[in-house]
């Protein structure tokens, strides 16, 4: 049973409230479906391909040039792959997700969709603040959730490869001030989201 949900563009949030909400608390966020990508990258890969034929056949070139295109077409695909999988429902396993167990600790995991399944613990008591950052590069600004977590010298991110906007990573957080037993401050989430 899915207790929220919100939904822009690109992500679907989704809370789960299967289990009793005080032993474990279940964060979703969800890429929304897009084939456009991927068609890209193998229309890409084919072309690529082609060419190497092309050079190879008509012109009489050496095998080599097809056998780097090869390489590149594989690089291309791999890629592809190493993407976050993409889907409309959380039971399919296509996600980034988040597990609060306040009497144990957060478990995070992200999917990919060569089928590789990445799961980290984060134990209550070393927890010591969640926190909601903005990040900004010299191409982008965007929101991220972290841990200050003790005996470590970087912050631990919930969510790896997505980036989700901050109306998705305050409920997490509200969440997560919860469990740890931590006040959520207004300097740690602004009025924006």
């Amino acid at each position: 049973m899915v207790g929220s949900s919100i939904t822009n563009s690109r992500y679907t949030y989704l809370h789960d409230c299967k289990r009793p909400c005080e032993a474990v608390d279940v964060h979703h966020i969800i890429v929304r479906k897009s084939g456009a990508k991927g068609l890209f990258v193998y229309l890409f890969a084919v072309v690529i391909l082609a060419t190497a034929f092309y050079v190879f056949f008509v012109k009489e070139k050496s095998v080599i040039i097809v056998l780097w295109s090869l390489l590149l077409d594989a690089f291309l695909v791999k890629l592809l792959q190493k993407s976050v999988e993409k889907g409309e429902d959380p039971s399919d396993g296509a996600f980034e997700s988040i597990m609060v167990m306040p009497a144990f600790g957060v478990q995070l995991e992200t999917h990919y969709v060569s089928g590789k399944i990445v799961r980290r613990f984060v134990p209550m008591d070393k927890i010591l603040k969640p926190v909601v950052l903005e990040c900004v590069t010299p191409v982008t600004c965007y929101w991220s959730l972290s841990f200050i977590v003790h005996g470590e010298a970087e912050l631990v991110l919930v969510f790896k490869e997505l980036r989700p906007p901050m109306k998705m990573l305050v409920p997490i957080w509200k969440a997560l001030c919860a469990a740890t037993g931590t006040k959520g401050s207004s300097n740690a989430c602004t009025e924006d989201g």
